[in-house]
């Protein structure tokens, strides 16, 4: 897989959170509240794309790189969420944490599901 398409998939999965989570709490469809919503998300995934090094490996790996890339993206982006002075309660932290795992992990999952279903069995 290319590395480019692995980055616009884990970018879709936090701009889709973004989008689900301002139209279940009827916020204003603006450019810039949708910004403010994603920027500590989308700056928390690329800093877990740096500290994963996904662009150097399989950047479709589950292990280690997904998970790092969920971790990073979870635990930074609620820690600018609160230094920017945006809200973390449990049950947000909660759909955050399942939510970016289904994206950011599900696609890894399918990957590497098709990657050995592809790959014939050794004889």
């Amino acid at each position: 897989m290319r590395k480019s398409a692995a980055a616009a998939l884990d970018v879709c999965g936090v701009l889709v959170f973004v989008a689900i989570g301002r139209a279940s709490h009827q916020e204003a469809a603006s450019l810039a509240g949708f910004a403010t919503t994603a920027w500590p998300f989308l700056v928390a995934l690329a800093v877990g794309w740096l500290v994963t090094r996904a662009w150097r490996g399989r950047a479709e790996a589950l292990v280690p790189v997904g998970a790092g890339v969920w971790a990073s993206t979870v635990a930074l982006g609620m820690a600018l969420r609160v230094v920017s002075g945006q809200g973390t309660a449990t049950a947000f932290i909660v759909v955050t944490c399942l939510f970016l795992a289904l994206t950011l992990l599900g696609w890894r999952a399918v990957a590497l599901l098709v990657a050995r279903r592809r790959t014939p069995a050794a004889r």
